[in-house]
């Protein structure tokens, strides 16, 4: 690390101002606080700091996905080998995963990280951090067939509207990548629903009458047959976006954002809470096959865990007073059944559950702090 940082220090002076590549010093800047602490302080007014900055924090909910991702990968070889009707070796299920997903995961990386560093360039300001995450979260929230041309431009559609023309990280009123998934959703909707969009090879020359539906796309057609059971729903051998299926490793990611501090774990638990209620109440109805779905299980089909504690909990997009995350998160739950149940044509609904929560965010919190104020000038006056 020593001749890292050796190398780093005389490479320094050349994109500072004056230098004779001053225009990349945002480039240089962006690596170099990726790969040491800064050594720099505030020299306007005082500010309360932690032992923690935001590139550190991106890096923490990056390691938190991880286990969804290798899990995805696994599956996406398993669900294609079982389509297939072939028995092979768990390395071998992951690694074909592996080849199908990563090419995801690099084009969105590629994407959004170069505009990234056209517009800090272009500003003359840092390379906004934001998208270390995002850039993540896209490929998880995405069908593995999903052609990479369409990745690259669903993310430069992310980024550019859903980011960058309101000022960049920090800015955004919508969550990036669910501002990718509603463009592929509504741009080109033959990828995002259907029988055969959700595993990898399957075409019309593969066995008869295997369907690539996910639970919540059969599930409307009449009762989830074992394949889909609430075991199998939890562990995640399903067909569904790469991410999405397994809520034990989404368990395993929520842990570790709750450890860390990073994700409120009010939001998270108001959006759990919020589903079940809801999904409860369904069940007493029993109007349709989505209403029959048990409650828990609902949870453990699509996006919804996804959605709950990757996609909700963005500190950025979401509520920020004590009071609004309860409700943000409880809406959020309850209109992602709402949508599922009574919209058969688009039976997902967590994406735009959280998407239409992060228009009335701002609207909550000020509410909440309104109530605050009058609560308080009552005490005053009193």
């Amino acid at each position: 690390m020593k001749a890292l940082r050796s190398l780093l220090d005389n490479i320094k002076p050349h994109v500072q101002k004056g230098g004779k590549f001053e225009k990349l010093h945002s480039t240089f800047d962006a690596f170099e606080t990726l790969l040491f602490v800064p050594n720099h302080t505030n020299k306007n007014g005082v500010h309360l700091r932690d032992a923690i900055d935001m590139k550190r924090t991106m890096a923490i909910v990056v390691m938190a996905v991880i286990p969804a991702l290798l899990f995805g990968m696994w599956n996406t070889g398993y669900q294609h080998f079982r389509m297939l009707g072939q028995e092979v070796s768990f390395w071998e299920q992951f690694f074909y995963g592996a080849i199908e997903v990563l090419p995801i995961v690099i084009v969105s990386y590629v994407v959004g990280l170069a505009i990234e560093f056209i517009f800090a360039q272009a500003r003359g300001h840092e390379v906004n951090e934001g998208f270390l995450v995002s850039g993540m979260l896209i490929p998880l929230i995405v069908p593995v067939d999903t052609p990479l041309w369409m990745i690259g431009v669903a993310t430069a559609f992310a980024v550019v509207i859903g980011k960058e023309v309101f000022g960049g990280t920090g800015m955004n009123i919508w969550n990036p990548a669910l501002i990718a998934r509603a463009f592929l959703f509504f741009a080109y909707p033959s990828q995002m629903s259907g029988d055969k969009v959700w595993i990898s090879g399957l075409t019309d020359a593969t066995v008869d009458g295997f369907s690539g539906a996910t639970p919540l796309g059969a599930a409307i057609n009449g009762p989830l047959t074992d394949d889909f059971s609430i075991f199998n729903s939890f562990i995640g051998t399903i067909p569904g976006s790469v991410g999405e299926t397994s809520t034990l490793a989404i368990l395993i990611g929520a842990v570790i954002l709750l450890y860390t501090g990073i994700a409120s774990w009010k939001v998270m638990f108001s959006v759990f809470a919020g589903g079940f209620i809801m999904a409860l109440g369904f069940n007493a109805i029993g109007a349709n096959e989505l209403m029959n779905i048990p409650a828990i299980h609902h949870l453990c089909l699509g996006g919804f865990a996804f959605g709950a504690v990757f996609m909700a909990t963005d500190p950025v997009s979401a509520s920020r007073t004590e009071c609004g995350k309860w409700v943000y998160g409880f809406l959020i739950g309850v209109f992602a059944i709402l949508i599922r149940v009574f919209n058969p044509a688009y039976p997902e609904g967590m994406m735009l559950a959280i998407l239409l929560m992060n228009t009335f965010a701002p609207l909550i919190d000020h509410f909440v702090v309104q109530g605050n104020i009058k609560r308080r000038l009552k005490r005053a006056t009193a």
